[in-house]
């Protein structure tokens, strides 16, 4: 007699369970009508310890109230990318839910909204990643990558964006996952020309986009079609792998994810760029630069690589460097970096020779020597000041003029000085 009670009183239990989830669901429902999503959240959230035992159709209204409420508080600009991130949760529940159970009550309403907060999320992304809040980007690419896992490029921009953060722990797997799934994120994107504006519009990376831009060109609503092909990310995805494991000190690791790689692609130029920057990261410029001399038979005409062999070669063999930067000069002649790069070669023995003449006393002799150094800082410094001039042409940052006002005053260039100091600003 007494184990009937207790079912009884279980059964009980259970149906008041199921009455208050569904007043809490219709309190919701009602907070949301009057406009105050906050409190529709905070009504749920009391009633999500209950809603294990509820009905797949009460599980799957619960979710899909509680990601109308996030979506609507992200509409509003209130904590955006956590109420974004939210919806997103909600929802991927109510579809999991209804597929589970072969309804679809909710199911296209909830679609419709995901794709809402799949693009809200993507702009915010690109928003944080530009603003440089790395980890931010990456959390919210990742909220879209769980959305769609079939859409591998979410996951990839997630882990590069969560390398930049230098959270590496998050990266490395997420890494590792796209290359056991084979991703290479080549694509084509389709673009053209508004008729009206004249500005060049992105039509997407599918089929489907690709058929709406031609058939808006067709009907002259569009101009100058134009498709931009997105090349492979594995050498990519290997090199972040590689440099993921050289920041913790797994040199032979790094050196086995650029290997693995090699062995399906072996003449890959991107792969062989790749192995060159890891040794260069590791500090071995024998190596470095013996996989970069292999690299330019293969691209003797990217300016790059004779620019960071300029960079291996300046301490052992300053005369190959600037033949090195003088090489990247001729192929790019507006790129900066060469420029003061040679210049900083041709003064390599400045403190050398500053540090002996400040050790110098007052003799005959000392006098002497002085003048001898004196004399080949300012040859020196004569040698590196077009180099430097040229670097400050092409872009006026502060850190080349006062290198260069330093220069001046050292070989007494009064007139070169006051011009340089009034282009500054001083």
């Amino acid at each position: 007699m007494k184990s009937k009670y207790v079912l009884l009183a279980s059964a009980l239990l259970i149906s008041v369970s199921n009455f208050a989830q569904k007043d809490q669901i219709k309190a919701a429902e009602k907070a949301m009508k009057n406009g105050n999503s906050a409190e529709a959240i905070s009504v749920l959230n009391q009633a999500e310890t209950l809603i294990t035992s509820a009905t797949d159709g009460e599980k799957a209204q619960y979710y899909f109230v509680k990601g109308n409420a996030h979506l609507d508080m992200a509409t509003k600009k209130m904590e955006v990318a956590k109420n974004l991130s939210g919806a997103a949760k909600a929802y991927q529940e109510v579809l999991s839910i209804e597929k589970a159970a072969g309804k679809s009550k909710y199911s296209q309403e909830t679609l419709t909204a995901v794709q809402n907060v799949k693009n809200s999320l993507l702009n915010l992304a690109q928003t944080e990643g530009e603003n440089k809040n790395y980890m931010n980007a990456a959390d919210l690419l990742y909220s879209v990558y769980e959305m769609d896992k079939a859409n591998y490029d979410n996951l990839y921009f997630a882990a590069y964006y969560y390398m930049a953060a230098e959270d590496y722990k998050k990266a490395l797997p997420y890494f590792e996952d796209l290359k056991k799934a084979n991703y290479t994120g080549e694509s084509i994107s389709y673009y053209a020309k508004n008729a009206v504006s004249d500005q060049e519009e992105y039509y997407g990376n599918t089929a489907d986009a690709k058929k709406n831009r031609d058939n808006q060109v067709r009907l002259k609503l569009a101009t100058t079609p134009r498709d931009e092909k997105t090349p492979s990310r594995k050498a990519d995805i290997a090199k972040y792998i590689a440099s993921i494991y050289i920041s913790q000190g797994k040199n032979a690791e790094a050196k086995a994810a650029i290997a693995e790689a090699k062995q399906v692609n072996p003449d890959d130029i991107d792969l062989l760029n790749a192995e060159a920057e890891i040794y260069l990261k590791m500090g071995d410029m024998a190596t470095y630069k013996t996989l970069t001399e292999k690299i330019i038979e293969k691209n003797p005409n990217d300016y790059n690589l004779f620019f960071n062999l300029g960079i291996a070669s300046a301490k052992t063999d300053p005369v190959a460097a600037e033949n090195y930067y003088q090489k990247s000069i001729s192929l790019k002649p507006d790129f900066q970096g060469s420029y003061i790069n040679l210049a900083i070669l041709k003064m390599r023995d400045e403190q050398k020779i500053v540090e002996e003449m400040n050790k110098l006393g007052t003799s005959e002799k000392d006098n002497k020597r002085y003048e001898v150094l004196k004399k080949q800082r300012d040859e020196m410094y004569r040698s590196a000041i077009p180099s430097l001039e040229k670097a400050y042409e092409l872009k006026p940052e502060t850190e080349v003029g006062e290198m260069l006002l330093s220069i001046y005053g050292a070989l007494e260039l009064s007139d070169k000085k006051k011009a340089l100091k009034a282009k500054m600003g001083k």
